[in-house]
């Protein structure tokens, strides 16, 4: 049979393609419109213009260099010349009854003096509020492109000043220079690399669908700054903790007013001039940024002050819920990120060698102090005694001591010391209690007194169960719990991680994905990792925030940043001239005879899901109308 006259081959459609004008037309409409809509959508999903505006910013223009005159203490790891001595009690020490209008700031590793700063009363804390508020009036009218320059140009002295900055930070608050360089240096970085690469598109305005009755109607969202953001951050990341809602509120055109914890006050100078001296060099007013030092009346009077709109908190929840009612005399919103109880999970499938690095580090970076660090280790029973002996040579290798050339130390250590000494007795109660209750204490558990400054010493401590505090408290100290999974047994894993009242981070190792995807789903936390740790903060596009005692709302991400804004609901005509009208029968005075049955007719038209209904709908609209 001729197969070729059955059915045209693929030369033969070819040829009539292209031999035939009319097919040809057709053809090619139809192509070209394919590609058009296909490449508006690759290009919509890329923000291909976005992207390419940003590539031409950043290569034709650079951020200005800024200068800074730097102390001694900034620029020199032996940059105090006062000698290491201790006072009876540094946490007492930060009051001197002879100078009570300032804070006496310490190194926490050497207990050397560093200076003093202002301790702010409620008067002071509302003059800087009035002048930001003042300021953020110009602010709020910059162009996203000038706020990129001014975080291109903190971006541009940080990147020129890492060890500076992360000598200031030890200095400040006791931690190793590594240390700050994870937790306080690059996560700063990458706030401002994805601050500036989407802040833009995620403050654009968010067009939203009418329903068909609005339909001659554009709805969207816009973002406009709050104005005033009151910010009271915690101790542990100093530098971070300072720059990260400057970030987001400078970004998103607000004034930020930053109280800096007590504890770490001294370098809040340092880091409030780059801030300063990158807007001034840039053009604008550096009072669109402030800094409150002082105790706790300063912090209450940033919450309580009528120029601040929004208050944004990191700390404990006992001090977290004093924050809230406090706003809450005033009807101001807050974000409150409450810190956390975040476990770590080795399931009886992982390989050893890979997931003891992992949790050495959520453990002990920064000497345990860490709002997402894992506060406790469940290790399935299967390689729980085989993962306490490599863990234990781990843990007992661990160097401790004064983290900068200085006062007799070359500086090579792995753990630091603590930045609060009454933290110390808190940990040390934690310890004693669960070692009363039958916990086994396999290395560490108390002050180190070889040294002189805040040190505790790297502990491993094993057989925690749900009767001991520390299972439930926040530790926030260089201490490994583990907590054994009995039979290797998921569920009951589940259940034990989840009979806390914190829930900010988790994480799940397993040699099976899908494992460990399983288990961290029914982990009631904000945040989960799968065979990871501590990744969540290095994709600044994440929210970052927790459930329960962990508190709520978010920073970091979209979410984050549209939380400095508030957000308004905004609805125009979408056809020049055609403008909704209200029918006769439903208009004041309404018509008793007509009104009701005209707008049954209304809702049966758009509700109704039978096409009979609808048709009857429309009759009834023409007979009550």
């Amino acid at each position: 049979p001729n197969f070729e006259m059955m059915e045209p081959s693929c030369d033969s459609i070819v040829h009539r393609l292209l031999t035939s004008d009319e097919t040809l037309s057709t053809s090619t409409i139809f192509l070209s419109v394919s590609l058009a809509v296909t490449i508006t959508y690759i290009l919509h999903i890329w923000d291909f213009f976005h992207t390419l505006r940003l590539t031409f910013e950043f290569t034709f223009t650079s951020p200005p260099k800024l200068e800074l005159a730097q102390k001694a203490s900034e620029r020199l790891d032996d940059g105090i010349s006062e000698d290491a001595s201790k006072p009876k009690n540094i946490s007492q020490s930060l009051r001197d009854t002879s100078r009570p209008n300032f804070i006496q700031c310490f190194d926490p590793s050497t207990l050397q003096k560093l200076g003093e700063v202002k301790a702010m009363t409620a008067a002071e804390v509302n003059d800087v509020c009035a002048r930001a508020k003042k300021a953020q009036v110009e602010w709020s009218k910059t162009s996203y492109a000038e706020r990129r320059r001014v975080m291109r140009t903190i971006q541009r002295y940080i990147v020129d000043h890492v060890e500076d900055i992360c000598r200031v930070c030890t200095r400040d608050s006791g931690k190793p220079k590594v240390d700050a360089l994870l937790g306080e240096v690059m996560t700063t970085c990458e706030k401002i690399r994805c601050v500036n690469a989407n802040g833009e598109i995620w403050l654009r305005k968010q067009y939203r669908p009418t329903g068909p009755m609005m339909l001659h109607k554009t709805a969207y969202v816009e973002y406009v700054p709050f104005g005033v953001l009151g910010v009271i951050a915690p101790w542990n990341y100093p530098f971070h903790n300072f720059l990260n809602h400057v970030i987001s509120g400078l970004f998103s055109g607000n004034a930020v007013v930053s109280k800096v914890s007590e504890h770490t006050s001294w370098s809040a100078d340092y880091f409030g001039r780059i801030v300063s001296a990158a807007l001034v060099v840039n053009g604008f007013n550096p009072d669109v940024v402030q800094t409150v030092t002082g105790f706790g009346e300063a912090g209450e009077a940033l919450v309580k002050c009528s120029d601040v709109d929004k208050i944004i908190f990191t700390g404990s929840p006992g001090v977290g819920r004093m924050v809230m009612k406090g706003a809450s005399e005033h009807l101001k919103p807050v974000v409150l990120e409450l810190g956390g109880k975040d476990p770590m999970v080795f399931c009886d499938d992982v390989k050893m060698n890979e997931v003891l690095p992992w949790a050495m580090r959520g453990c002990f970076q920064n000497c345990g102090q860490n709002c997402c660090g894992v506060e406790r280790l469940f290790v399935y029973e299967g390689i729980h005694d085989e993962f306490i002996a490599a863990i234990e040579k781990k843990v007992s290798s661990l160097r401790q001591g004064i983290p900068l050339k200085c006062c007799g130390s070359d500086g090579n250590v792995d753990c630091g010391a603590m930045v609060m000494d009454r933290q110390i007795d808190i940990v040390q109660e934690l310890i004693d209690d669960a070692v009363a209750k039958g916990a086994t204490l396999h290395c560490g558990g108390k002050r180190n007194k070889k040294l002189a400054g805040q040190f505790y010493e790297p502990t491993l401590i094993s057989g925690i169960t749900s009767e001991m505090r520390i299972s439930k408290e926040e530790v926030f100290g260089p201490v490994m719990c583990v907590v054994k999974v009995p039979k290797n047994d998921d569920e009951e894993c589940i259940r034990m991680i989840n009979n806390c009242s914190f829930g900010l981070g988790s994480s799940v190792y397993s040699g099976n994905k899908k494992r460990a995807v399983a288990i961290g789903s029914r982990i009631r936390s904000g945040m989960f990792t799968a065979n990871d740790f501590g990744v969540n903060y290095l994709i600044q596009s994440l929210p970052f925030g927790g459930v329960n005692e962990s508190g709520f709302d978010r920073f970091a991400g979209p979410e984050g940043l549209r939380a400095c804004c508030l957000e308004r609901s905004i609805v125009i005509d979408r056809i020049p001239g055609v403008k909704t009208s209200i029918p006769p029968p439903i208009d004041y005075p309404i018509d008793p005879n007509k009104g009701l049955p005209f707008g049954t007719s209304l809702i049966n038209l758009f509700y109704n899901e039978s096409f009979v209904g609808k048709i009857k709908a429309i009759v009834g609209l023409i007979k009550y109308g």
